[in-house]
């Protein structure tokens, strides 16, 4: 039984990373031993799992149809621990969260070290990146996104709205012309996202104010928050993130004022896991009560 869940367990990790070397980082495995196994798999099942080319892995037919039953099997034996370990021992094993790079660097950190104080035994996973995070190839077990996917078999709840501002450094502000008004911004260096980079509608903070042309632009929240911190330019910038800046001021407030939403999103079938219902339960209360906390400290800003 060991041997064949490792075999399940190595072609899942190939699937999803649609690479050897992928596979082989999440395995902790060598890519070559990685190509050994899948082989030996292939040889054992009778047919070819994979459509190997220069681009990676891909499934082939019967390759899709095994990806089934080896998610079944994945899921089945996750529940069997669940039901082993009972609640009592608290929250452990690893768990994945993919999110934007501004909630990734300003807001999850401190929530889910709260979380990992109370559960010894949890290991939590952040990945920060900067497009929707992709669960049906389980680059995470959940994801915070701005939008609710409207596609795949997903449950999404939404954990709460968040402000966002205009801002800028007491040095800037210091060095510049004054600003009393939207119009005025044409004759500031903006900072924001690349254009074209822009993954989610509602990132997209400048176009609303007719600013087009963004002199200082990243795909990043937090290298737009350091050229806004260092002084570069003003940008829009997470109520949040702002305690930790204590140099910022948010401008233009009764004229600029964003809001938005982050949601919590998962597999379906994952509500059957009572340990990543309990995990969900712990992140968006811990998510609601940091960010009240957060955007309270920067009232007068």
């Amino acid at each position: 039984m060991s041997d064949s869940w490792d075999d399940l367990r190595i072609f899942l990790a190939v699937a999803r990373g649609e690479s050897l070397s992928a596979a082989g980082r999440v395995l902790r495995m060598d890519p070559a031993t990685v190509g050994r196994r899948i082989a030996r798999l292939e040889q054992t099942m009778g047919a070819s799992l994979f459509v190997k080319s220069q681009q990676g892995y891909a499934l082939s037919e019967p390759g899709a149809r095994m990806l089934r039953h080896a998610e079944a099997a994945e899921q089945a034996l996750s529940l069997a621990t669940e039901a082993v370990q009972g609640e009592a021992e608290g929250l452990s094993g690893q768990v994945r969260i993919g999110a934007p790079d501004g909630c990734a660097n300003f807001l999850l950190p401190q929530v889910c070290a709260a979380i990992a104080d109370h559960n010894p035994d949890l290991e939590v996973q952040i990945v920060a990146l900067p497009r929707v995070v992709n669960l049906s190839r389980r680059e995470a077990d959940m994801a915070i996104a701005v939008s609710p996917p409207t596609a795949g078999r997903l449950v999404v709840q939404k954990i709460t709205d968040y402000r966002l501002h205009l801002a800028a450094s007491e040095a800037y502000l210091a060095q510049n012309a004054p600003i009393r008004a939207v119009s005025d911004l044409h004759g500031h260096r903006i900072t924001g996202y690349i254009p074209d980079m822009i993954f989610d509608k509602e990132l997209d903070y400048l176009g609303d104010l007719g600013l087009t042309r963004v002199p200082l632009a990243s795909n990043s929240v937090s290298v737009q928050f350091n050229w806004v911190r260092q002084g570069a330019g003003l940008g829009i910038v997470h109520d949040f993130a702002l305690p930790t800046a204590p140099d910022l001021r948010r401008i233009l407030t009764d004229q600029v004022s964003l809001k938005r939403s982050f949601y919590l999103v998962r597999h379906t079938d994952d509500r059957r896991h009572e340990r990543m219902n309990r995990f969900a339960k712990a992140l968006t209360q811990g998510m609601r009560m940091e960010l009240a906390r957060l955007e309270a400290l920067c009232l007068n800003v």
